[in-house]
């Protein structure tokens, strides 16, 4: 068939494939440094307990059948060699099927860590990197030219992600109508990064500019992707600057990275394929439409949920995550909230003496420390703080367990964070926790202080605590 190959994005599809086994190398590698902690044997959710009571059928996972600190190590670091592989290009060396077997590996691997990573693991960008990993599988290698049917897929998952946030923005929060939602964002967003202070104190019109600019990149560029060249790629460029644009402003994981990513198939790059390359093989063919159209197919829950006026944001709609429905910020906080974690050697507290304040790597804390930057590494215990921040009720299925681990002194959970003001043999006696409103300093007040934020006390959020206070 002579339509169902387009050799003029050869290059696109090279890039592509390099770029997203980086993705997955960092995704892995996070996992690999991470899991014992937060799902291990002694994890704060350990994987032992949800594989316990929930099927296998709607979370398949090779975690089912055996679940241990060293398989879930060999586990991960496997998808790192995997991954490492890919991007040095060893699929290119492989025949036709042995490529796609390859390809296939990282997304079983982590399909099956996302499965059980429970609410560590809830966020888009997990999904996201599964549906278009599974996609990749399909790509081809150097034997063929990249399949049309394919990059069309890619193209409508980049569709989705980005015309799915721009529909939950409209539908969500007022101050993305009236353009304001940058007003606030850059100071109240999950883990700001080096630039986040100076984005926030941009004049606010120029906020106004940002907003509406999204509003076209989300709402109206999307359609574009499926035009003639060279208007899409003019499209997916459009939505790789925006993306980067993102990068600069703060620390969101992957989800931007893997954006543009997705975006690099649409770009007629230059580049030309090579002399001679065989048509695809028949069975290959066959494998590629029906895989497409069981996406098509699939792909009405996705439809179904942008249209609906109850959009709902980062959801899977099968166990495998094919097909997925994204959008992120619906709504903006006004407000920063920071839970500050200490702990005291005294055997009794006192209210303001003797407590010392846990460091973490990425979230506000010392009111000094200037944001780092971290994406598209994950530090998932950092994200969940925010989340903590805004109501403990999501912090209450693995909160008890941080503060009981600080009281051990776990050397895993401490490895999550920067400082632990204790020595290692002579963990805290207490184990508190305190909201705090954080806010950006001024010019005027970094140049007097120092400071890049300012904090005031809102209340208590956990109160002191024992290990045995949390036994009982």
């Amino acid at each position: 068939m002579e339509w169902f190959a387009a050799s003029e994005y050869w290059t696109s599809r090279l890039v592509f494939q390099r770029a997203l086994a980086v993705v997955y190398l960092v995704a892995f590698l996070g996992a690999a440094l991470q899991f014992r902690a937060l799902i291990g044997e002694r994890g704060m959710l350990p994987v032992s307990r949800y594989v316990a009571r929930v099927p296998f059928r709607r979370a398949p996972s090779v975690f089912h059948f055996h679940c241990s600190d060293r398989f879930f190590a060999a586990w991960a670091w496997t998808g790192c060699a995997v991954s490492l592989a890919l991007v040095a290009g060893l699929d290119n060396q492989l025949p036709l099927w042995g490529g796609m077997l390859l390809w296939l590996v990282p997304w079983v691997l982590y399909l099956s860590i996302v499965n059980v990573g429970q609410t560590w693991y809830g966020f888009g960008w997990e999904s996201l990197l599964l549906e278009t990993g599974f996609l990749a599988v399909f790509l081809g290698n150097d034997e063929i030219a990249p399949p049309v049917v394919v990059l069309f897929l890619l193209r409508w998952i980049l569709f989705r992600v980005e015309f799915g946030a721009g529909l939950i923005k409209m539908r969500g929060d007022a101050c993305w109508r009236e353009l304001t939602c940058l007003d606030y964002h850059h100071e109240t967003q999950p883990m700001p990064g080096p630039l986040s202070w100076f984005f926030h104190h941009l004049p606010k019109p120029f906020h106004r500019a940002e907003v509406a600019a999204n509003h076209v990149t989300q709402l109206v560029v999307p359609f574009l992707l499926f035009t003639p060249q060279p208007v899409a790629t003019a499209a997916a460029a459009l939505m790789i600057v925006t993306q980067l644009w993102l990068v600069l402003s703060g620390n969101f994981a992957w989800l931007n990275w893997i954006t543009i990513v997705l975006a690099v198939p649409a770009l007629a790059l230059p580049g030309t394929a090579p002399d001679a390359v065989p048509g695809a093989p028949l069975w290959y063919e066959i494998v590629v439409l029906a895989v497409a159209a069981l996406l098509v197919f699939l792909s009405h829950g996705p439809v179904r949920n942008m249209l609906s006026r109850r959009q709902s944001m980062n959801r899977s709609f099968d166990p495998l995550h094919l097909v997925n429905t994204y959008g992120a910020f619906g709504s903006v906080s006004r407000t920063r909230y920071e839970v500050v974690v200490e702990g005291t050697a005294d055997s009794a507290p006192r209210k303001d003496e003797g407590w010392l304040e846990y460091e973490f790597r990425g979230k506000p804390g010392d009111l000094r420390r200037w944001p780092r930057q971290f994406a598209p590494y994950h530090l998932r215990l950092d994200w969940m703080m925010w989340f903590a921040a805004l109501s403990p009720a999501y912090a209450d299925p693995w909160f008890g367990g941080f503060v009981e681990r600080l009281l051990e002194n776990d050397r895993d959970t401490l490895r999550l964070l920067r400082h632990c003001p204790f020595p290692p043999d002579a963990p805290p006696r207490y184990v508190r926790a305190r909201l705090y409103r954080y806010r950006y300093t001024t010019w005027r007040e970094l140049r007097r202080t120092g400071a890049c934020w300012e904090r005031t006390y809102i209340r208590e959020y956990l109160p002191p605590t024992r290990l045995d206070s949390l036994a009982q």
